[in-house]
């Protein structure tokens, strides 16, 4: 399933539970292969949703050695054939060459755009697609525990790589066999983290369909700023929370300079930017409490 599908699906099982229209959002595209966590924002929260986008993921992914596909996973035909296999011992030395700032080229079978075409679709038509080299940022990358003895050839080996955004793992794949003197493929890929949100907060699609046969959502539901994780939150008096939410500038009190979230009473008003004591919305949000008069309390 990929992203659009997965929002198609939480839109229908929504107006099955009698939520109406929902405004919903992604943080995050999947390569058809892969599995793993996708962040849906509901609501007030699909204004986070570039902030999502923006966040560094973790995968754990498989590397098939002896043969590249065109697609550089399962899903394409292979174009190249390597009679070499690396040893584990191999593999870990050549890490840390993808640790770090890098630069790699994407897959020619991705959704970037050439001249306002799709990569993919002009590979499927047959045309030469290529794509500029970027540089991305892979924080960490290592062999996934367990993996057997390094002194045998080894057909594949599983990874596990905490990148920055825009980076193509299917790419670093294809690199590090190359690196390795050898040619490879990815045949196995999961993300397992997305900016703040893991795998063990996420819910199945299993779940997803009993929302919508009567099950609460609100049991299933992460408050928004479960996607500001690390942003101080500060609690604003009802006077200021008014200016906040009329988008204007807080001047007058004791700010610290970066991104915060002003609250009121609990409720997210919005995501604000200080610089020398003077603070401005970045992003407001709006709550149905926020026309009513509500008090200090």
């Amino acid at each position: 399933m990929g992203s659009t599908q997965a929002v198609a699906a939480v839109k229908r099982v929504l107006r099955a539970a009698g939520h109406g229209k929902v405004k919903i959002g992604h943080g995050g595209t999947l390569d058809p292969l892969a599995e793993g966590v996708l962040p849906i924002a509901l609501g007030e929260a699909t204004k986070l949703a570039g902030r999502m986008l923006d966040a560094s993921k973790v995968y754990d992914f498989t590397i098939r050695f002896g043969a590249e596909t065109d697609t550089l996973d399962t899903e394409g035909t292979v174009v190249e054939r390597c009679e070499r296999l690396p040893t584990l011992a191999e593999v870990e030395a050549v890490l840390p060459r993808f640790t770090g700032a890098i630069e790699q080229v994407p897959p020619a079978y991705s959704a970037l755009k050439v001249d306002g075409k799709r990569a993919y679709d002009r590979a499927r038509a047959g045309e030469t697609v290529e794509l500029a080299t970027r540089k991305v940022t892979v924080l960490a990358l290592s062999v996934l525990p367990g993996a057997h003895s390094s002194t045998l050839p080894r057909h594949e080996v599983t990874l596990r790589a905490h990148v920055s955004k825009g980076t193509y793992i299917r790419s670093l794949a294809r690199d590090i066999a190359r690196a390795l003197e050898t040619c490879g493929h990815v045949t196995y890929l999961r993300r397992t983290q997305a900016g703040p949100f893991a795998a063990d907060q996420a819910i199945s699609l299993d779940l997803l369909e009993q929302i919508g046969k009567g099950a609460a959502l609100q049991d299933h539901l992460l408050p928004l700023e479960a996607g500001l994780d690390g942003i101080p939150a500060l609690d604003l008096d009802r006077t200021h929370a008014q200016a906040a939410r009329q988008g204007r500038v807080l001047s007058d009190q004791a700010l610290p300079d970066g991104l915060f979230l002003a609250r009121h009473a609990g409720i997210p008003v919005a995501l604000m930017e200080s610089i020398g004591g003077t603070a401005k919305v970045v992003r407001g949000f709006t709550h149905p409490l926020d026309t009513a008069k509500d008090d200090d309390t």
